[in-house]
């Protein structure tokens, strides 16, 4: 049961992004107003789960932690993402995305005490010169093909790191609530921050005039690659490993390159397959090496 939930968490994510990049390339409704609505919408769904769940009471003192949590693990992490993908094609931002584990390692170390190892050192430069490479490789062209840009690079980056730094930081809270309780009111915290800001460019949008395709597609991404994801995680996170858990990640980039290729979104060249096995190498070592460390440790 957890191999299934976190393949089939790790596929959402990796069709999420072809859907995004879709979404925001027709310029019908903002960054903000389409994480708005994600916000929205999954929240809307948990709290209705919710009614029909044991009843779980949050401690006040947790709610400013949990509004904290909700900025960086969510309103950050999501409109960095949303603000990115315009900029950075599915290709690329999978390849920057699978940066995620190094992060982590730097985190645990910080505020779990992790011992780093010169092994993990050396990942992580493997990896960070793969982007580098990434980065100096990214252009704009004039055609209608949006081309990966640097800024968009750094942008996914930014995503990465904040998400990284919302597990670290508040695991001990993550753990304290069910999932439900947890993200209810992440969701409804989120809300609250973007709606100010969005709701003047939502009530612009002639939401009766959208196609079908771009509903089906809003529809996948605030039920499939928020709600649902939400609930296959931690179902593996209680049945398998923490280091297999993070190794499924690797399905996200190998299905949004598989896809977006086979579809006409994104193209290969040499000096993406470079940087792919540069960073994906340097993954593969940090993992190794945390592996080593565990067995060590026991």
């Amino acid at each position: 049961m957890g191999h299934i939930a976190c393949f089939t968490a790790y596929l959402i994510f990796g069709l999420n992004i072809i859907v995004c990049k879709d979404l925001t390339s027709s310029d019908t409704i903002s960054p903000l107003a389409l994480f708005t609505l994600r916000s929205l919408g999954a929240g809307l769904l948990f709290w209705f789960i919710s009614l029909f769940m044991p009843k779980e009471r949050v401690e006040r003192r947790d709610l400013p932690k949990i509004f904290a949590a909700s900025v960086l693990g969510f309103f950050l992490a999501q409109i960095t993402f949303l603000m990115a993908i315009s900029q950075i094609t599915p290709m690329d931002c999978s390849i920057v995305a699978s940066l995620s584990p190094l992060y982590t390692m730097f985190i645990a170390a910080f505020a779990l005490k992790e011992p780093i190892s010169a092994k993990k050192i050396g990942g992580v430069v493997l990896s960070l010169c793969g982007v580098l490479y990434l980065i100096i490789n990214s252009v704009t062209t004039t055609s209608s093909t949006v081309q990966t840009t640097p800024v968009g690079v750094l942008l996914i980056v930014a995503n990465s790191l904040c998400f990284s730094l919302y597990l670290g930081v508040f695991k001990p809270l993550i753990g304290k609530y069910s999932v439900v309780t947890f993200m209810k009111w992440i969701f409804l915290f989120s809300t609250l921050m973007s709606l100010p800001f969005s709701a003047k460019e939502l009530a612009a949008v002639d939401f009766a005039a959208l196609p079908l395709s771009y509903i089906a597609e809003l529809s996948f991404l605030i039920f499939c690659a928020t709600f649902v994801t939400y609930f296959l995680i931690p179902i593996g996170q209680k049945r398998l490993r923490p280091t297999l858990v993070s190794m499924y990640s690797y399905v996200q980039p190998i299905i949004a390159i598989v896809v977006s290729i086979c579809i006409g979104m994104d193209t290969l060249s040499w000096q993406k397959v470079a940087a792919a096995i540069t960073v994906f190498s340097g993954v593969i070592i940090v993992s190794r090496s945390k592996q080593r460390d565990t067995a060590n440790q026991n």
